[in-house]
């Protein structure tokens, strides 16, 4: 495992989700609720810029690896997933549409590492549409631990809901196309002869 700065901010955003989730567990006497919204949302947005950095850095001073390469969106599902859970027991996203986003991350990174093994990995690479439904995924989230109305007339909850609404569109969306871009090598033609 190569140790430079853009894996070292991957692992950072890996040991932020106990940080994030830990939040909520501390005693209303230590931490106000208001502030617990703050400080988990603040988290959250922090390992989402990281996120997007690591990847920039990594390119910027030719610092690609392998594990780098692997490690990177494991961070980012164990990051949403673990987010998403907390917001259903927080009783801010409902336990279906955490399941529809969580099942994709879960089916994807399958067919990625079955599409790594027939030599394909190419095929279900990292796309546009796979980079806009992250983005959405980690505004939604932010903006769901958020949770305070600081806005009048702006309902932060209602906000956050909208866009992971429209973010687990953007799931479906993505895994169909990767699934797309997948059959030409989970289904090869028979030969009948």
């Amino acid at each position: 495992m190569p140790l430079n700065l853009p894996n070292i901010l991957t692992w950072a955003r890996i040991m932020m989700i106990p940080l994030i989730l830990g939040v909520f567990y501390l005693p209303d006497s230590w931490l106000h609720p208001m502030a617990k919204n703050l400080l988990s949302a603040a988290l959250f947005m922090l390992a989402a810029v990281t996120d997007w950095f690591d990847g920039y850095l990594a390119r910027r001073w030719n610092q690609l690896s392998a594990f780098g390469a692997f490690l990177d969106p494991v961070a980012d599902k164990l990051m949403v997933a673990a987010a998403l859970i907390l917001l259903v027991q927080l009783e801010r996203v409902d336990a279906w549409l955490a399941a529809i986003i969580i099942g994709r991350e879960i089916t994807i990174s399958a067919l990625r590492e079955w599409m790594a093994q027939l030599g394909s990995a190419r095929s279900v690479a990292v796309s546009f549409i796979g980079k806009f439904k992250t983005a959405a995924q980690m505004v939604a989230i932010t903006v769901l631990l958020l949770h305070e109305n600081f806005i009048p007339g702006l309902n932060t909850q209602k906000l956050g809901s909208v866009c992971l609404f429209v973010a687990a569109l953007l799931t479906l969306w993505s895994m169909g196309y990767y699934l797309r871009m997948a059959w030409p090598q989970l289904n090869p033609p028979r030969d009948l002869t």
